[in-house]
Formats: structure tokens, C-alpha cells, sequence
């Protein structure tokens, strides 16, 4: 018991010397610094969670910018993966309810995606609503990096559509190469 105190006292030092620019040292009581350690590991996890989905989804817009059906397939199945593997044990029950709501939907839109190589028009329909869901999913979770949310609107029949972009140049999934530069940045997050 106490090498695990004496471990986790050492590597929560350890990660403040890192993370933490001043020179200055703490003192933590071992109780204090399991606990702290071990929110820290949890945070960290959810963190890495939200970043895979976040990274499957950017790949996915990507392909689509590209026209590219085959790696658009790849990116939906390695975000159902994300999806899947998700660190749910650090949010609130509010925040868990809200995200098994997401969850569900993008998971069943990134299957779509994945199983459709070939129809990319059907694959962006399933984008459009996914695309939605990781609004929804940012907004409740964070990021821990700047988006910009971009709006198509000329995308199904001049009806619209967002997308979540890592750049703030436009750089449109929903109309490709055909019109790479159409539509305009409606929001910041961070």
C-alpha cells in the first residue's frame, strides 16, 4: 500500500514539474494526491477520448473536401471505434444522458458512412446530421482546441448544412472539389 502511495505521490509530482512552468513545490498529503492523480488520470482519458472522436471526425470531413468516398468509409469506421472505446466515467450524469443521446445518433451516422463506399452523396447526407452531433458533442464536452463552425449554404437544395473545421479557411465537404470554397465561418469554439 504504501509503494502504490509513494508511486502515485511521485508521479503527481512529476506531472505538476511538467505541466506546471514555476518552480514552485507542493505538498500534498498522500490521500490528497491519489485523488488528485486519479482525477487527473481520468480527466487525461476523456480528454484522449473526445480528442480520438474529434480526430476521426476531422479525418472524415477531410476525405470529403476531397471527394474521396473510400477514406471518408475508413475515417466513419474508425470513429464508430472512437465512439465505442469513449471514457464515460468523469462526466456528470447530465452530461453522461446527453452524450449517450449523441453518441447514439453519430454512431449510427458513422456506420452509414462507412458501409456506403461508393454513394459519397449518401455518405455526406449522413455527414450533414453528424456533423450536427459533434456540434452538440463540443459544446458539451470541449475540445481543447480552437474549431470553427463553417456553414454550406447552397448544401441540400440551398437548405444548408455546418461542419466543424480545425482551420479557419473554408474548405467545404459537402460540395468538394466542385466548390471548395463556398460557405463562411459562423462560429468560434474553443
Amino acid at each position: 500500500m504504501k509503494i502504490l502511495i509513494y508511486s502515485s505521490v511521485f508521479s503527481l509530482l512529476f506531472l505538476a514539474a511538467c505541466s506546471n512552468g514555476s518552480n514552485k513545490t507542493q505538498s500534498t498529503t498522500p490521500s490528497d494526491a491519489t485523488a488528485t492523480s486519479a482525477a487527473a488520470s481520468e480527466s487525461s482519458e476523456k480528454g484522449t477520448s473526445t480528442a480520438a472522436v474529434l480526430a476521426s471526425y476531422l479525418k472524415l470531413k477531410n476525405a470529403f473536401t476531397n471527394d474521396n468516398d473510400k477514406e471518408a468509409a475508413a475515417a466513419g469506421n474508425e470513429m464508430v471505434t472512437a465512439l465505442a472505446s469513449f471514457y464515460k466515467k468523469s462526466l456528470t450524469p447530465e452530461q453522461d444522458k446527453a452524450f449517450t443521446d449523441i453518441h447514439d445518433d453519430a454512431k449510427g451516422h458513422a456506420e452509414h458512412i462507412g458501409a456506403n463506399v461508393g454513394n459519397i452523396a449518401h455518405q455526406r447526407e449522413h455527414f450533414d446530421m453528424l456533423s450536427k452531433d459533434m456540434y452538440d458533442l463540443v459544446k458539451l464536452l470541449g475540445a481543447n482546441q480552437p474549431l470553427y463552425v463553417d456553414h454550406c449554404p447552397m448544401y441540400n437544395n440551398n437548405k444548408g448544412a455546418i461542419w466543424l473545421s480545425e482551420v479557419k479557411d473554408i474548405k467545404n465537404p459537402y460540395l468538394g472539389k466542385a466548390m471548395p470554397t463556398c460557405g463562411t465561418v459562423k462560429e468560434e469554439l474553443k
